[in-house]
């Protein structure tokens, strides 16, 4: 079988995913998707630590460990049904890139919630580390990157430029229609990357 790689962008409470593999050395789009990481697609469910934070404290951590339980739940179902899907496409996936925003990490829970700063990066943290946890239990390696340097770090790797880059990830979602936005174009990005650096 080929070799595929799902690139993540994750955000509160749902995910961009597209899965790639590479086709003598260039990038071909196998799968992409939205799926949610939350059974109901509401403030309250896709922004725990939001939620959290107007709660009594038993309670509030109680909901943040039942979301958190939840989105993992929703992550293995992810990207069990990607691998499917691609084996069907003759590709077994061997890489699952995860986009890491720029933040510290993080104190206890009371600490979380006394910050509003804090609350959006816990948000955005239980649903990267489901997808993280997500890829293990489905026996993928895992590769992160800060997005922030993503795109710097893959025209290193690919030998070329940043803005040729851009406008190569601009084509290569040009077949496909929408939506191939920035969620798209990261994932894509960062999938590659683990390809190339895993020397497929």
């Amino acid at each position: 079988m080929k070799k595929a790689a799902l690139g993540f962008r994750v955000h509160s409470g749902w995910t961009a995913l597209v899965a790639v593999s590479l086709e003598d050395g260039s990038p071909r789009v196998l799968l992409r998707d939205r799926p949610h990481l939350v059974e109901t697609f509401t403030f309250e469910f896709r922004q725990p630590y939001h939620t959290a934070e107007k709660r009594p404290a038993p309670e509030a951590a109680a909901f943040v460990a039942r979301m958190r339980g939840e989105a993992r739940r929703l992550a293995i179902r992810v990207v069990h049904s990607a691998q499917k899907d691609l084996e069907t496409q003759g590709y077994r996936v061997t890489r699952c890139a995860l986009l890491q925003a720029s933040g510290r990490p993080l104190p206890e829970l009371p600490l979380i919630l006394a910050s509003h700063a804090l609350i959006h990066t816990a948000d955005g943290e239980l649903f990267r580390e489901a997808v993280a946890e997500a890829a293990s239990q489905c026996g993928i390696g895992m590769f992160t990157t800060k997005e922030s340097k993503l795109l710097e770090e893959a025209a290193t790797a690919l030998h070329t430029t940043p803005e040729k880059l851009s406008r190569g990830l601009t084509a290569l979602g040009r077949p496909h229609g929408a939506p191939w936005s920035q969620e798209e174009k990261l994932s894509a990005l960062a999938a590659w990357l683990a390809l190339v650096e895993a020397g497929v």
